[in-house]
């Protein structure tokens, strides 16, 4: 039994995922760093064991309710683990945050700001003093009445609601007016009422023009339809509705999406007429602060915002508030995210800005003795932004607590005081623990996929640039902090794009349309989730399942029970666990946490009933093909060409580890990307496409960016472009072409600071990114990566 001040994190036994049984010792107040080349069961190991117990344990001290739930959600599966102090996970969610989610609500700046202008803010004359709240766009007290608070309003115009005046109302000069039956009743009740529908409507008197679109009166009126021959059509009573009223009910209350996206057609967001957009009441916005409204500091970068907030200190409150946001805003700009705004809607931001931002709160919590485990903190910085990351873990541990990162990048790794190194490969051929110890001793562990990148000091051979054939223009470019920047790109290259975060590199790519010239087709191949819910899979978004469904189908035994393709779908009645819809899941409400996911206790995960679970291909069923890995199906499905094919092009660009049934949710943005980028190599490609790639080697090992890049390279020399917004060294130093902003972000970026070949970037003397492509074209074993 050890004691309780066992200085160690000691598992035993664990089995989560492909972990084989794992036992590891991992010492407690270290930054201790879990590596491994994708799929290898790393994360399996940090967040699906340790978290996982940890948050388990959580459950069991709290009440017999949530202990109830317990056996629902599933405990790891794990021997035992000792020494485990209280966890926090960050990971890398990508939820779907609303609108009204932003930067301040995320690290509770917000809070702090509103406080301030309540207690110190300079108020007009006479004016009561507010609370915080009517600070607030997202109280009913603080929110301006007109847009509740959103900022925007949408609104028709006569430009939107009929795009061609010079049909007649019966020709549909009112394009946003329904189809079919809808559509002719209105027209008829406007001729009852008078109107003329057959003039053209732009020779319509103003004041008719108006009413028609925009009136709230509902006349009914008696409407004698014109008679067929054939039918008789009685007269009937018509209740007449704007073209205005219609698409705003329609948008705002109809259940249809494709009807409620056909309204949005017709209609225009504007800042909000009343708060210009500050999504405040006039109340808030009278009052200020160091000269400035809370929304205009709310819009400020919070580099700027930090220092309008110094030397404006005239009473014991202001100094007190403005000190404690001052603090707070400080290890947000130390991680690189000084060029975002308070009012920066959540939605805008990367997985990694999002992160972070949460990481620069957790800073100020206070909390001591509890291990945090975060997952992959450096994606998407830039090297040198990742310094100021390994500073903040670091202050992390001072504090008194465990840090548990996953993470791929190299100097992450050699700032670690512990490594733990998975593998020795993905999926069923990975789940050991190879190495967990000292970094330096991971050199001697020949097995590792790690050891050769992080130990590797070999130059990095010299490749021949490639010569373009042609130019991309690309600008000026006035967006976000671009400000009239033109760029060239050339074409039959592989072009990388570099630069801190936010020196404008996606906003720059993001203006490569199909219209310019040169660019033949466009594939953006981006890290949004493939499917937002768990139905949505690998199989179903490569068109995988349907060949599959179809074997299934033409076995004896579909046959002879008269099964078609539709019985092997689990997202349709039929062949689908009805318990769980084919989810293979349900939710667990936890009341005062977030709800969580167990297994569905009828079909235990399956998704499919026990019917269907009766047809066999090749001595599995349905639901254990999806549970195959790519690398096994391609074994078993060799002899089915258009199987083959697609599980071909998964294993091309890394992914042989991931289940056929695994769900979009679980998927990280990377692999994502390469799903993506899988489903476009095995299209038959003619003629030139132009590739666009923002990060592609994002959660990815060394190892692996080494295979994606043999993709990226073929697809240049099968005649296309690619154009790759890239952080990784290695990439950047084996680009044919790279174009680097900066020299900062925010404001202090925007500009091209360089561009050329690698190794003339790597000499710009005002570039932030040459000293660490120097480095990685000087040596291989020094590649910032």
């Amino acid at each position: 039994m050890h004691s309780p001040h066992d200085p160690y994190v000691r598992v035993r036994g664990a089995r989560e995922h492909n972990l084989q049984g794992v036992d590891v010792d991992i010492p407690r107040d270290v930054l201790a760093v879990f590596t491994g080349v994708s799929g290898s069961g790393k994360s399996s190991l940090a967040f699906g064991t340790i978290y996982a117990e940890a948050q388990r344990r959580y459950f069991e001290s709290v009440a017999p309710y949530a202990r109830r739930l317990i056996h629902q959600v599933g405990a790891p599966k794990v021997g035992d683990i000792s020494g485990l102090p209280p966890a926090v996970s960050l990971q890398q969610r990508r939820s779907t945050p609303t609108s009204r989610s932003s930067v301040g609500t995320v690290t509770n700046l917000s809070n702090s700001l509103r406080m301030l202008f309540s207690r110190a803010g300079d108020y007009p004359p006479g004016a009561e003093r507010l609370d915080s709240d009517s600070f607030s766009s997202n109280t009913a007290v603080g929110a301006c009445p007109e847009c509740h608070g959103l900022g925007r309003v949408h609104r028709t115009t006569e430009e939107s609601l009929v795009p061609d005046p010079t049909l007649s109302i019966r020709e549909g000069a009112i394009a946003a007016w329904p189809g079919a039956w809808q559509g002719k009743n209105l027209r008829d009740v406007l001729d009852a009422l008078g109107y003329d529908v057959d003039r053209p409507w732009r020779e319509l008197p103003a004041e008719q023009r108006e009413w028609i679109l925009f009136t709230d009166e509902q006349p009914v009126v008696t409407v004698h339809p014109v008679r067929d021959a054939e039918r008789i059509q009685r007269p009937y009573q018509g209740t007449y509705m704007s073209a205005r009223r219609y698409v705003m009910k329609t948008f705002s209350d109809s259940k249809s999406q494709t009807l409620r996206a056909k309204a949005e057609r017709f209609l225009e967001a504007a800042p909000c007429p009343v708060c210009g957009g500050s999504r405040l009441r006039a109340e808030a916005l009278a009052v200020t602060f160091a000269g400035r409204t809370i929304a205009e500091l709310a819009a400020l970068p919070l580099v700027e915002l930090a220092d309008s907030l110094t030397g404006h200190v005239d009473s014991e409150t202001a100094r007190v508030l403005t000190e404690d946001l001052l603090a707070r805003i400080s290890p947000v700009t130390e991680l690189g995210l000084g060029y975002l705004s308070l009012d920066r809607a959540t939605p805008t931001l990367s997985a990694g800005e999002l992160q972070r931002l949460r990481l620069a709160t957790q800073l100020r919590s206070g909390l001591f003795g509890v291990v945090y485990v975060l997952d992959e903190p450096s994606a998407g910085l830039h090297p040198a932004d990742t310094e100021a990351l390994l500073t903040v873990l670091d202050r992390l541990k001072a504090s008194g607590n465990s840090v548990f990162v996953v993470e791929h990048h190299l100097d992450v790794m050699r700032g670690a005081d512990w490594l733990v190194d998975v593998g020795p490969k993905a999926g069923e051929h990975g789940g050991q623990v190879l190495h967990s110890g000292p970094v330096a001793e991971l050199e001697h562990v020949r097995e590792s996929a790690t050891a050769r990148f992080l130990f590797d000091h070999s130059p990095v051979p010299v490749r021949e640039v490639r010569a373009p054939r042609g130019q991309l223009k690309v600008g000026p470019v006035t967006r976000h902090n671009l400000r009239g920047v033109t760029a060239e790109f050339p074409l039959g290259v592989l072009t990388a794009v570099t630069g801190v975060s936010g020196s404008g590199k996606s906003t720059l790519i993001g203006e490569i349309t199909e219209d310019l010239p040169g660019v033949g087709r466009l594939v953006g191949v981006d890290q949004k989730p493939i499917g937002r819910t768990p139905r949505s899979n690998l199989a179903t978004y490569t068109g995988l399942f349907d060949v599959v469904r179809k074997v299934f189908a033409a076995t004896r035994e579909a046959h002879r029970r008269g099964y078609g393709v539709g019985r092997f779908s689990f997202n349709v009645a039929g062949g689908r666990c009805e318990t769980c819809q084919g989810e293979g899941f349900v939710s667990v409400e936890l009341l005062f946490l977030p709800s969580t996911y167990a297994s569905c206790p009828d079909c235990g995960g399956a998704r499919y009933n026990p019917e269907t679970l009766e047809v066999t291909y090749r001595e599995r069923n349905i639901a254990q093909v999806l549970d195959l890995t790519v690398e096994a199906a391609a074994d078993f499905f060799a002899d089915t060409p258009a199987v083959a094919r697609s599980l071909a092009t998964l294993l091309d660009v890394g992914l042989g580890y991931l289940r056929l049934g695994q769900p979009a949710t679980e998927l990280s943005g990377g692999e994502a990307q390469r799903i993506k980028l899988a489903s476009e190599l095995q299209r038959v490609r003619r003629g030139h496409t132009l590739y666009l790639l923002d990060e592609p080697t994002t959660g990815l090992h060394p190892a692996d960016v080494e295979v994606l890049m043999r993709q990226l390279h073929g697809l240049v020399d099968g005649g296309h472009s690619v154009v790759v917004v890239e952080h990784d060294m290695a990439v950047v130093a084996g680009a044919d072409w790279v174009v680097d902003l900066g020299p900062g972000g925010g404001d202090a970026g925007g500009r091209i600071v360089a561009t050329g070949p690698p190794a003339e970037v790597a000499r710009a003397a005002a570039s932030a990114t040459a000293p660490y492509l120097a480095r990685a074209l000087g040596t291989g074993g020094s590649q910032s990566q």
